[in-house]
């Protein structure tokens, strides 16, 4: 936490009332409802929600870059309104005192401009410098986020740097000007732990050094309750919660707040059955009576439709907004026991891979072949009906094996058997039917489904190409699939726009469940979703495993998950795999160095492990208004 220095000011940022109306074809979207809120400076406050509940339109309100919103309400920052300031003001502000880290840093850079130019380009907009002293400041930024050999990186161009490396010339280009206020808007989405944790280290040490305040967006609420000081929980475009960040996170106000940690595999036993959130979040463009939460309530009063919740204050300085007068029970007790039956060692090999090997051919230089070695000897099995993970940091090799295993890479040496059959010798036919045992689920739902296509046509595509059934006999077959998935048969003529981000990631599992395949790979299936749609597709997988005996090999970055559904897990670094164990045995006892550096960085969150003070907070705190 925050030591706090009696000569700060106590506010940095203050919003007061601030309501974001966006117009639309379709309506009026109410982005942002009446949210208020204050920042210490030196802080890092976090903002945490599912997707849509208007974190990063607040955010964006706040830094003048909606010019076509309805923006009402205050924000106070250094003594002066942001929302009545001129253009040519703001245009100052940003970037010299608010600084913005954005979520995807490749597309946040000019592919075109080295990564020196586009941070020199911040100071020659906001200072008179000349071209030397800002190449000096820009690499001596560079080298104080921990970009190696900076004056030699200062002509690199984005694409050459790792997406780690990346997010750090984005954090530079932040704190060149020496800001008062950062905002970065989920900063580690999609990276790997290591990197997670070197980026958060980073922000905190440029949080030391410099006293520059941060706001935090993100979805991981494993993350904010390690490094924030304070936290809001928004919903829907409102402020639902509100207080210290260990406190809300030990003992939560809101039961929304409680169902996103219920939510989080990390507050479970390995296997047990996760708790979602159920339903999905209203439409911002309808203005209901009562508590917007009040559809997805596990708790719901009968008021609770009718009546807008009053604020609650509680002696502990947390904020809700909510009917509820007692603290809702703490998300450890909520089937955290329930586990799941543990598995005998299938005999049944369903894969077996023998030292299998990739080079890739990078090229000549001055007359000499390059080769790069992507994979440097894998053994692996993978039996019928477990779940086999594979974990390292991106470029190891992961994904690689997986596409070698399903057919679409080639193998420079090594044997892969699966189902019997040596992958090498299948020709024609024998490869078309070994497509058909070979599934995958891809990482993002929307791109690797067609947009122009309706649902039913591409679930019902393997039937089709495989020439499984065709007509009425298809449809029925697809809307068996989509039922069994947890989709609505009579969603059948649907495009994937008009599904939610869980919704299509379930799409995809039925499109890889139409054969009945012998294995599924699922590449990141649940990485770019929230923790409540998180929950229910694992609950999904699971029960498909336990329904239909399926096998799985599962590649994730994040270790809580991979803990959660995986009986075995391959740790994957540089081309090898240097530790392969079951899961507890992975998480109880590590072996190898690496293994032991992704645990430790791993920024997990175990609320059952605080149960006892959680019970106590709830005891102790009282409501003051």
């Amino acid at each position: 936490m925050t030591l706090w220095n009696a000569s700060l000011p106590l506010t940095i940022l203050e919003a007061k009332g601030l309501t974001v109306d966006i117009p639309t074809e379709d309506g009026v979207v109410h982005a942002v409802r009446n949210v208020s809120f204050s920042i210490r400076p030196g802080s890092i406050f976090g903002i945490a929600g599912e997707s849509g509940s208007g974190k990063s339109v607040l955010t964006q309100a706040v830094m003048g870059l909606l010019p076509n919103a309805d923006i009402r309400g205050e924000v106070w920052f250094e003594g002066r309104n942001l929302l009545s300031l001129p253009q040519s003001d703001m245009r100052r502000l940003r970037g010299g005192r608010i600084g913005m880290v954005f979520q995807d840093p490749l597309s946040s850079l000019h592919p075109f401009y080295t990564i020196g130019a586009q941070i020199a380009e911040v100071l020659h907009a906001h200072e008179t410098i000349d071209r030397e002293a800002a190449r000096a400041r820009v690499i001596d930024m560079l080298g104080k986020v921990g970009i190696p050999s900076p004056a030699e990186r200062f002509d690199s161009y984005p694409h050459q740097f790792s997406g780690g490396m990346r997010q750090r010339v984005m954090i530079a280009m932040a704190l060149i000007l020496n800001p008062a206020l950062i905002i970065a808007d989920e900063p580690t989405t999609a990276l790997d732990v290591t990197v997670q944790a070197q980026i958060i280290d980073l922000l905190d040490t440029m949080r030391r050094d410099f006293g520059t305040t941060i706001i935090l967006i993100t979805h991981d609420l494993g993350l904010l309750s390690s490094v924030a000081d304070d936290v809001m929980v928004m919903y829907a475009g409102n402020r639902l919660e509100y207080g210290p960040a260990r406190n809300v996170f030990r003992s939560p106000a809101h039961p929304y707040t409680a169902g996103l940690l219920r939510s989080t595999p990390a507050s479970y036993a390995p296997g047990a059955q996760l708790v979602p959130i159920k339903g999905r979040p209203p439409s911002l463009l309808a203005t209901p009576a009562g508590c917007i939460f009040a559809p997805r309530c596990s708790e719901q009063l009968a008021d609770c439709t009718k009546q807008r919740p009053p604020l609650r204050v509680y002696s502990d300085g947390v904020e809700s907004l909510c009917l509820l007068e007692p603290r809702t029970a703490p998300p450890s007790l909520a089937g955290a026991a329930e586990t799941i039956e543990v598995k005998t060692t299938p005999s049944e090999q369903i894969a077996r891979i023998e030292d299998v090997r990739l080079t890739y051919h990078a090229g000549s230089f001055f007359g000499q072949k390059r080769t790069l070695e992507v994979l440097k000897g894998i053994d692996l099995t993978i039996a019928r009906g477990e779940t086999v993970g594979l974990v390292g940091e991106s470029g190891c090799g992961k994904s690689t094996l997986a596409r070698i295993v399903a057919g679409l890479t080639p193998a420079t040496s090594g044997k892969i058997n699966v189902l019997g059959h040596d992958m090498s010798h299948l020709k024609g036919r024998e490869w078309r039917e070994m497509r058909r045992q070979i599934q995958l689920v891809f990482q993002d739902p929307f791109g690797s489904l067609n947009p122009r296509r309706r649902v039913g046509a591409i679930i019902g595509d393997p039937f089709r190409l495989h020439g499984v059934a065709a007509g009425e006999e298809r449809r029925e077959k697809v809307r068996h699939l989509m039922e069994m998935v947890g989709l609505n048969p009579e969603h059948y003529n649907r495009f994937p726009a008009e599904f939610s981000g869980g919704q299509r990631q379930r799409i995809g599992i039925a499109r890889a469940l139409a054969l009945n395949p012998a294995l599924i790979i699922c590449d990141e299936p649940v990485s770019a979703l929230d923790v409540s749609i998180q929950a229910q597709v694992l609950n999904l997988l699971k029960e498909l495993q336990r329904e239909l005996g399926l096998t799985y090999l599962f590649i994730s970055h994040d270790l809580s998950v991979v803990r959660h559904i995986c009986d075995r897990i391959a740790v994957m670094q540089g081309g090898k795999i240097v530790e392969l164990a079951s899961s507890e045995q992975i998480f109880a006892n590590p072996q190898h160095s690496y293994t032991r550096t992704l645990l430790s960085a791993s920024k997990t969150l175990s609320v059952a492990d605080d149960d006892g003070v959680a019970r106590s907070l709830i005891e102790t705190r009282q409501v003051t208004a």
